[in-house]
């Protein structure tokens, strides 16, 4: 353990839901279907990317992904308007992702693009809120986690 830190630990539950009878007997014979749990909270409805054969109303692993790199910069920028007295009224975020295909199948990001857009109550200098934004993007436990550009591009909310 690094001194002066602390650690956390994270637990969900991921379960298959798409065996159609035959279970893996064939690429085609199953379906992408999962549900992500967590202890007293509702389930996460999942599947794979519709290219990979999964059910596209049903949120997929690399948009979950994208959204706990946005997720995490939300709480975070919140968390520091709140110690700056910065009163934020409304957020948002059109977060994308980009991801490659190896020729073995396989793949990895190469990069997130987050468009957090924030509503701040009163008059806050933009050098201040892109400042905080800064703050945040290095605070996110995630971000600081991938081997791969997460960019920042803060939008005022209108």
């Amino acid at each position: 353990m690094i001194m002066g830190t602390r650690d956390h630990h994270s637990r969900v539950t991921v379960r298959w839901t798409g065996n159609l009878g035959s279970g893996t007997a064939g690429y085609g014979a199953y379906s992408r279907n999962h549900e992500i749990r967590g202890e007293g909270k509702p389930p996460i409805a999942g599947s794979s990317d519709p290219v990979f054969r999964g059910d596209a109303d049903r949120y997929n692993p690399e948009e979950l992904f994208v959204a706990s790199l946005a997720a995490c910069h939300e709480l975070w920028f919140l968390h520091l308007c709140a110690d700056a007295g910065i009163v934020v009224t409304a957020y948002e975020d059109e977060a994308e992702g980009w991801m490659q295909e190896t020729a073995d199948g396989g793949g990895r990001f190469v990069r997130v693009r987050l468009r957090p857009r924030a509503r701040i109550e009163g008059v806050c200098g933009a050098a201040t809120i892109g400042d905080i934004h800064q703050a945040a993007h290095k605070k996110c436990f995630l971000a600081s986690s991938v081997n791969f550009p997460v960019e920042v591009a803060p939008e005022d909310l209108e």
